[in-house]
């Protein structure tokens, strides 16, 4: 099983970043402030738009030793040299993804607001589990709310490292780690702002107290 390491988690939004270029750029910006996973999130029928943009995050991540996962689709993974996949509760199974991608691919699952969907990942030998949504959301705004009492259940159940999503700021993620999440992983928060370099370096700053 892969360690990953405590901090931020980067979710890129095709809205956010249209083309390659400002992919790249806002990727490379969250990686110089710290960014410890980079998720790749493109929902498009493209593909190859998004093998093109898997390939280049890859190499770019590389150069900054930082794992890229895929979300939803192991194939991509599989094709574009990424380090692992992240998959919600409809997309494949983890034992496909395994047997696909190898032993040592990272591989996430969604658990939304259930501990027992977390349990039976970590048995299954996931990497990480993704709780959430904690705050509204502006990527998934009709999330069912998830209580931070899960992460601390979850703390206490759990031999994988979890991940807390949904609605985060730099305001609000110091609860979500003191409950007892490893990464935060943010969208908006992070890629909408001004200067991504300097918000991924104040999330990151949240882990070193």
């Amino acid at each position: 099983m892969t360690t990953l390491s405590q901090g931020l988690y980067g979710i890129t939004d095709s809205t956010l970043m249209p083309d390659d270029q400002s992919l790249l750029q806002y990727v490379e910006k969250a990686l110089q402030g710290g960014t410890r996973l980079i998720q790749y999130r493109d929902k498009s029928d493209d593909a190859g738009k998004r093998l093109r943009q898997a390939k280049a995050l890859a190499a770019l991540c590389r150069q900054y030793q930082v794992p890229l996962l895929i979300n939803d689709d192991i194939q991509l993974a599989l094709t574009s040299g990424a380090d692992g996949v992240h998959l919600g509760q409809e997309d494949g199974s983890l034992a496909d993804a395994r047997a696909t991608l190898g032993p040592e691919a990272i591989i996430g699952i969604t658990c939304h607001d259930r501990l027992d969907l977390a349990l039976a990942a970590d048995r299954a030998g996931a990497d990480y589990v993704a709780f959430g949504a904690f705050f509204p959301s502006k990527t998934k705004p009709g999330a069912t709310p998830a209580p931070l009492s899960l992460l601390q259940e979850a703390r206490q159940q759990l031999n994988c490292p979890i991940v807390a999503i949904g609605g985060l700021s730099v305001d609000n993620a110091s609860q979500v780690i003191s409950a007892g999440a490893d990464l935060v992983a943010v969208v908006h928060a992070l890629f909408a702002q001004d200067d991504i370099q300097a918000r991924a370096q104040a999330f990151s700053g949240l882990f070193a107290h």
